[in-house]
């Protein structure tokens, strides 16, 4: 019966052409395609905008040096966006895996509408499966004249009963996404890191939100996530989105500038007290009041085309990310901190850090919990290899669900549901001196399926910045010990006057617990 109707499924997919759009610009259907932002709209020098004058005596040092900023918390990372978005005076381009239907990225999206009415070119890349592209407020501003939006990747037939089906039949393309995270601003500044755009990512009006890590950047390492940007950006499987109906709808775009206006009539308080902290963040950068610390790095980025590489070279490929994550552990002397939402780091990365605990080198680990991690089925794999780091000499943390490990607490109070997090962040600090931070997870679907992008940055002031902020997460997660081959998980809540001890998962239901178990039967490369 089951069969059956999935047959009938697969047997309605040619007549549904009514519902289908292109997935490649090699789609006669865009023989006719005419971008609206052109590379000659990038013909500017980035280093006279007043961006990069605010910082012109720091940033002329040395052509190939860069500036970064630690942003620790949700709320910094969408004020300093919204901050950029309103001091961009030539071009904003933005990469994300997710763009949300919320308040918060719908404040966004009139910073960025704002900046294109005053001339300010716009291109917005959006993966298709982490936005659900059809219902996005963001590809209505594909309607603006100074504003494109492309979809990558993209799903052929729109009909949600046709979804999980396509996925099947078209598997080695659509179960490889788009997932990196760039913001980049006038072509000299430049965020990233974990986060996606959504209240999810930036905490204000959320009961569950994504503890994350991005770094502001300024000068030599934005050139190179511009031209990575320009290489999503021109490659066949990034469609504009006038090939979904709804982004060619004026009366979806008027639905929209109605929702504006409802916004500002019915939560004209918050949206007062957005202005406010935007108008800060404006402030502190014109005012030099950022913490910038200046040195060199490195932008890496997957090529777009490993979507669509074959499946056997997929689980075969070592990109220039995983050279470059290899060649820094085997150069470890002293230790390593690792900041890992979903940390499955298979034999060869077991090999690494065995060989690094028997030299002596500090290795410190915090990941989720089973409570935290929205991914049960990569915690269950982490578990393969937890008690083997531990039982090396490792410290090995997994982070509490509870509103205690926001990093900006002032956030959870005046909530009415309860609030928990769950660790997003993909950091690592080697020898405290070299930064790695961007979008790729330690585990397998980053390494071979997903398309990622890192910065890997050197400065000692900022590496130790960015290994205090992994240790303050450690002071509300579980210590993980291991002992007569038992293990179990030690901690503290705030108010508790002793520590607490569990010798199974804390916070979790037989349930979950059993549901991890049944998840070991998936094989690694699938998490």
């Amino acid at each position: 019966m089951i069969w059956s109707k999935f047959s009938w499924i697969l047997l309605t997919l040619p007549f549904v052409g009514c519902t289908t759009i292109p997935t490649s610009l090699r789609d006669r259907r865009l023989a006719n395609y005419n971008p609206k932002i052109v590379a000659a709209d990038a013909e500017y020098d980035p280093m006279a905008t007043p961006i990069a004058m605010q910082y012109k005596t720091e940033l002329s040092r040395d052509k190939n040096i860069s500036g970064a900023s630690l942003i620790e918390d949700g709320l910094s990372a969408f004020v300093i966006r919204a901050a950029f978005a309103r001091m961009a005076t030539k071009t904003i381009d933005v990469q994300t895996y997710i763009y949300s239907n919320d308040f918060s990225s719908r404040i966004l999206i009139g910073e960025l509408k704002n900046a294109a009415d005053r001339g300010v070119k716009v291109r917005i890349l959006i993966d298709d499966y982490g936005t659900n592209s059809d219902i996005a407020d963001v590809i209505l501003l594909n309607q603006h004249p100074n504003i494109e939006v492309k979809i990558f990747n993209a799903v052929k037939y729109r009909a949600r009963i046709l979804y999980y089906p396509q996925i099947l039949m078209d598997f080695n393309r659509l179960n490889s996404r788009m997932h990196n995270k760039l913001f980049i601003v006038d072509n000299i500044a430049l965020i990233t890191g974990g986060r996606n755009v959504g209240s999810n990512y930036f905490m204000p009006e959320t009961s569950a939100n994504f503890s994350d890590t991005d770094v502001l950047f300024l000068g030599d390492i934005t050139r190179g996530a511009a031209d990575s940007f320009n290489q999503y950006w021109t490659h066949h499987l990034a469609v504009p989105a006038s090939v979904i109906p709804k982004a060619a709808s004026r009366h979806a775009m008027r639905k929209l500038e109605q929702k504006f206006k409802e916004i500002e009539r019915n939560s004209a308080d918050t949206v007062r007290r957005y202005n406010k902290i935007i108008s800060l963040g404006v402030y502190e950068y014109k005012n030099k009041l950022f913490d910038f610390y200046w040195g060199h790095g490195r932008f890496i980025a997957d090529p777009p085309g490993k979507v669509e590489m074959p499946m056997a070279r997929k689980e075969k490929y070592i990109g220039e990310i995983i050279v470059a994550l290899n060649r820094l552990w085997r150069k470890t002397k002293k230790s390593v901190y690792v900041s890992a939402a979903y940390f499955v780091p298979g034999r060869g990365g077991m090999e690494m850090m065995m060989d690094d605990a028997k030299s002596g080198v500090k290795i410190t680990v915090v990941t989720n919990s089973l409570a935290s991690t929205n991914a049960p089925t990569a915690f269950g794999k982490w578990e393969n290899y937890r008690d083997e780091l531990i039982d090396a000499g490792a410290e090995v943390y997994e982070f509490m669900m509870s509103a205690e490990n926001l990093r900006d607490r002032r956030m959870a109070h005046g909530h009415k549901k309860p609030h928990f997090s769950v660790m997003h962040s993909k950091t690592i600090v080697f020898d405290d001196k070299i930064s790695w931070i961007g979008s790729f997870n330690l585990d397998p679907r980053s390494a071979y399926y997903n398309t990622e992008n890192v910065v890997i940055f050197e400065n000692p002031e900022f590496a130790a910045r960015v290994r205090d902020m992994i240790l303050r997460d450690t002071q509300t997660s579980w210590r993980v010990t291991r002992k007569g081959g038992k293990t179990t998980w030690h901690g503290m809540r705030p108010g508790d006057t002793a520590p607490r001890k569990h010798t199974h998962d804390p916070d979790t239901s037989i349930f979950r617990r059993i549901f991890k178990k049944i998840t070991k039967i998936i094989p690694e490369k699938f998490v």
